[in-house]
């Protein structure tokens, strides 16, 4: 019985707040009709939209049934503190650090790059 007055004053909430904000239209226009400034909406358009949005909110949490609890440490159960940290997806191998260590030497290059690089001189005149 209680999930039918739930969804009714859900429905019921939903309904008033679209009225609300037809209100607030029509009341705009209206404004524009007569040529008065819009310097805001009426207080019972406010309180309208208001309370039906209370009322929708007290439904929706109503069908929505209890809340769980939200716990971070299910997936980390299972896994040991040296593994936490362990995220495979981030190693990279091919960086400019190694160029930082003091061990480090620049590869050497290969002698068909070499030749392709010294100028020729094959013309002779």
């Amino acid at each position: 019985m209680g999930l039918m007055w739930a969804r009714l004053a859900f429905f019921a909430g939903i309904v008033f707040l679209f009225h609300a904000g037809y209100s607030a239209a029509q009341h705009r226009a209206y404004m524009r009709v007569t040529e008065q400034e819009f310097t805001g909406l009426p207080t019972d358009i406010s309180v309208q939209g208001l309370l039906s949005l209370l009322l929708a909110m007290y439904g929706i949490l109503h069908i929505a049934g209890d809340f769980k609890e939200i716990r971070a440490n299910v997936q980390l159960q299972n896994k040991s503190w040296e593994t936490v940290g362990n995220r495979p997806t981030f190693y990279t191998f091919a960086h400019r650090g190694r160029a930082l260590s003091p061990n480090y030497s620049p590869p050497k290059m290969k002698s068909s790059l070499e030749e392709s690089l010294t100028p020729q001189h094959s013309h002779q005149a």
